[in-house]
């Protein structure tokens, strides 16, 4: 580029051509002013994943249900912006599709469950024993404490009559 700047100048229409050759430089550099618009300085949203309804879901696969002619399964999938796989495992997993949602992870073994049940059950049980032998213990304090404050006073009116 310098020899092109170099040539530019020698030549016999040296002041348009230094220019035209300043502007180019100007353009390269950011210096000057320049046709481009300058860019915008908003900061893009960062985009989200869409989710699916189960209304939508049940409208779409009842879309695709109705679907006759070859083709028409593809359009709909571009109309509505999903890929086939969404659409297959709508349709594998229906349940999800009519408003019951499954729990995700691992599904419980209702047999370990029922044991944690039983445990539950037992733990509370042995808690409630304890609770029921210490209720009958202070009944009884209570009572040998009545009966003797009973005793102390029958003594003290016996003394005073």
């Amino acid at each position: 580029m310098a020899n092109s700047m170099k040539a530019v100048l020698k030549s016999a229409s040296a002041p348009v051509a230094l220019e035209v050759a300043l502007e180019g430089a100007r353009r390269a550099t950011g210096n000057g002013t320049s046709s481009a618009p300058p860019t915008n300085p908003e900061v893009v949203a960062i985009a989200r994943r869409r989710q699916f309804s189960p209304s939508e879901k049940r409208r779409i696969v009842a879309a695709a249900d109705r679907c006759t002619q070859p083709g028409e399964i593809g359009a709909l999938l571009r109309r509505e912006g999903i890929y086939s796989s969404q659409l297959a495992a709508w349709r594998k997993n229906r349940a999800v599709v009519g408003g019951t949602e499954r729990k995700r992870g691992r599904q419980a073994d209702p047999a370990v469950a029922e044991a944690h049940r039983t445990a539950k059950l037992t733990r509370e049980n042995e808690r409630l024993r304890r609770q029921l032998a210490q209720a009958r213990l202070i009944i009884d304090v209570q009572k040998k404490v009545s009966s003797l404050l009973a005793l102390q006073a029958a003594d003290e009116d016996g003394e005073s009559a």
